[in-house]
């Protein structure tokens, strides 16, 4: 049977804070905080809804963050 992955840690950050900003400071704090994977993405943006530790979701609507989700 194979072993059951290790997910890793989730950054120590909440994902409301990026509301309202700028879409390319949202990603540079993102990162700088410790998120592997950061993803923009369209309104009503077609997205799989697998979990994935470490990734962090925006919404951006004209060039500034709207919503905000780990995962």
């Amino acid at each position: 049977m194979a072993a059951i992955s290790n997910p890793g840690q989730q950054p120590q950050d909440k994902p409301e804070t990026y509301v309202g900003l700028a879409e390319e400071e949202a990603k540079e704090r993102a990162r700088g905080k410790g998120w592997t994977t950061v993803r923009a993405l369209p309104p009503g943006a077609i997205v799989t809804m697998e979990y994935r530790s470490g990734r962090l979701n925006f919404t951006v609507t004209d060039g500034t963050v709207t919503r905000c989700w780990s995962g």
